[in-house]
C-alpha cells in the first residue's frame, strides 16, 4: 500500500529536522525519513558536536526558528555552552541531548518520523518526483508526496529522482574528518589547541605514524567534560561504500595514534577514547543544481538580504586535503549573508527543494553553507517552500519569508 503525504523530507540531520517541522507547521502532512537510528545527523552520528553558523563573529545570534528551539531545549537540559570563539564562533553541545530534543520537536510539530529507512529509489513523472521507495527490515515500502526536500547530505533523493546534481565543485571536494572524543582528562588539565598541535608536530618529527591534521578544532564538551577533536583527516568519495569504508578504517587507526599524543600532554596520562564518529564527518559530496548558485563573493561581500529566505554567518572554512592547513576567509559587515530561495530549488525538478550542504554553492560558498547552524536555516526554508509547492504547485519568495517569520525565524530585512 502506498501512503500519501503532502511533503516528504529525506534526511534527519539539522536541515531535515528543520525542514520537516517547517513544512508541518505550514500545514502539510509531513514524513521525515532517515537511514539512522536517531535524528540529528552529523550531530549525533558523526561526533560533530558544534553548531556553527548561528552567530556572527561578535557572538550575535542571527539564525532563529527551529535552530533557536533546539538551543532552548539543550539549555533546559544543561547540554550546550554559550557561544565560544574558536577560529569562528560556535556552541558545543551534548549529542545525547540533541537526540532527545529533536524527537520532541518533531513530535510536537506533528511530523511522522521513519528511522532505519534507507532510500532506494525515487519515481519521476515529467518534471516532478512523485514517490520514494525505502527499505527496512520488513521489506520495501513506497511513499508518495506532492513535494520533496532533499536533506540527505549526499543529495541521494535528487540523484535517484533524476534531478540535476554535481559532485563537489570543479572536480574537487572538501576532505572529511573523523570526530574523536577523549575522556579521562581532568578539568584542570591545560589542553589547548596550540599545545595539542605542538605535540602532534613533535610526534611526527619523532617518527610517529598515522597522524594527519595538526590544528583542527578542539573543545571541551558540556555535561561530560570530554575533549572533542577534529584532527583525523581523510580524502574519499562519500558516494562510494568501498572508498568510505577504507577511509573510516584509516581514520580509526589515526584515532589511536592521536590517543598516544594526548596521553603525553600534562595531566592526560589516563586519557581514553570515548567514541569515534561513528561515521566520518563528510563536508561535501553531491550538490543539487539550483535555479541560482550562491558564490564566494556573495558570502564574503554580503549584499541586501530583504529577499533572502535564510542567512549564514560561518566564514569560508576550506579543507583542501588531508593534513593540509585549513583556509579561512571571513565575512564582511554585517557579518552574515543572505541565501536566496533559488539556491534551494532544483533547476529541473519543480517540486524538489534542498537544505543543508546539498544546496547550490560554488567552491567558496559551499565551504560556508555546509555547517549545521546554517543547515537549520536552509532546511526550515526548504520545508516551508515545499509546503507551498505541495498546496499550490509553485511558491513565491514573499510567501516563504512571511511563513518563516510567522514561525519565528526572525529574518533580517
Amino acid at each position: 500500500m502506498i501512503e500519501n503525504y503532502d511533503v516528504i523530507v529525506a534526511g534527519g540531520g539539522s536541515a531535515g529536522i528543520a525542514a520537516a517541522i517547517g513544512a508541518s507547521r505550514a500545514g502539510s502532512r509531513t514524513l521525515l525519513i532517515d537511514r539512522g537510528p536517531c535524528l540529528g545527523g552529523a550531530a549525533t552520528l558523526r561526533n560533530v558536536v558544534t553548531y556553527c553558523g548561528l552567530h556572527t563573529e561578535d557572538r550575535r545570534q542571527v539564525t532563529f526558528g527551529v535552530a533557536e528551539e533546539m538551543l532552548a531545549g539543550l539549555r533546559e537540559l544543561g547540554a550546550v555552552t554559550e557561544p565560544q570563539r574558536f577560529k569562528a564562533v560556535a556552541v558545543v553541545f551534548d549529542p545525547e541531548a540533541v537526540k532527545r530534543v529533536a524527537d520532541q520537536l518533531c513530535h510536537d510539530a506533528g511530523v511522522d518520523v521513519l528511522l532505519h529507512s534507507h532510500l532506494l529509489e525515487a519515481e519521476r513523472e515529467d518534471d516532478r518526483i512523485t514517490a520514494v521507495r525505502v527499505a527496512d527490515h520488513s521489506g520495501v515500502h513506497e511513499h508518495a508526496a506532492a513535494a520533496f526536500v532533499d536533506a540527505t547530505g549526499e543529495a541521494d533523493l535528487a540523484h535517484h529522482g533524476g534531478a540535476e546534481v554535481r559532485y563537489g565543485n570543479d572536480g574537487w571536494v572538501l576532505n572529511g574528518t573523523l570526530g574523536v572524543r577523549f575522556g579521562g582528562i581532568p578539568a584542570d588539565a591545560p589542553v589547548t589547541r596550540d599545545a595539542l598541535a605542538a605535540a602532534v608536530r613533535a610526534a611526527k618529527e619523532d617518527g610517529a605514524q598515522g597522524l594527519t591534521g595538526e590544528t583542527g578544532l578542539i573543545a571541551r564538551m558540556p555535561v561530560s567534560g570530554d575533549l572533542i577533536t577534529y584532527l583525523a583527516d581523510e580524502g574519499y568519495d562519500a558516494r562510494d561504500a568501498a572508498e568510505t569504508s577504507r577511509a573510516e578504517r584509516s581514520a580509526r587507526q589515526q584515532a589511536q595514534a592521536y590517543l598516544a599524543v594526548v596521553r603525553g600532554l600534562p595531566g592526560c596520562g589516563n586519557a581514553y577514547i570515548v567514541s569515534t564518529g561513528p561515521e566520518l564527518g563528510t563536508r561535501e559530496s553531491r550538490h543539487l543544481v539550483g535555479r541560482e548558485q550562491l558564490t564566494e563573493k556573495d558570502v564574503l561581500q554580503p549584499g541586501p538580504v530583504e529577499e533572502a529566505v535564510a542567512v549564514g554567518a560561518w566564514p569560508i572554512e576550506s579543507h583542501p586535503g588531508p593534513g593540509l592547513p585549513v583556509e579561512w576567509n571571513y565575512i564582511a559587515d554585517p557579518g552574515y549573508y543572505g541565501i536566496p530561495l533559488g539556491v534551494l530549488r532544483s533547476r529541473n525538478t519543480q517540486n524538489l527543494v534542498a537544505g543543508g550542504r546539498t544546496v547550490d554553492g560554488d567552491r567558496g560558498a559551499g565551504a560556508s553553507l555546509r555547517v549545521m547552524g546554517t543547515a537549520f536555516a536552509t532546511g526550515q526554508a526548504a520545508g516551508v517552500a515545499a509546503a507551498f509547492i505541495a498546496r499550490d504547485g509553485d511558491v513565491e519568495n514573499t510567501a516563504v519569508r512571511g511563513e518563516l517569520d510567522r514561525q519565528g525565524a526572525r529574518l533580517p530585512s
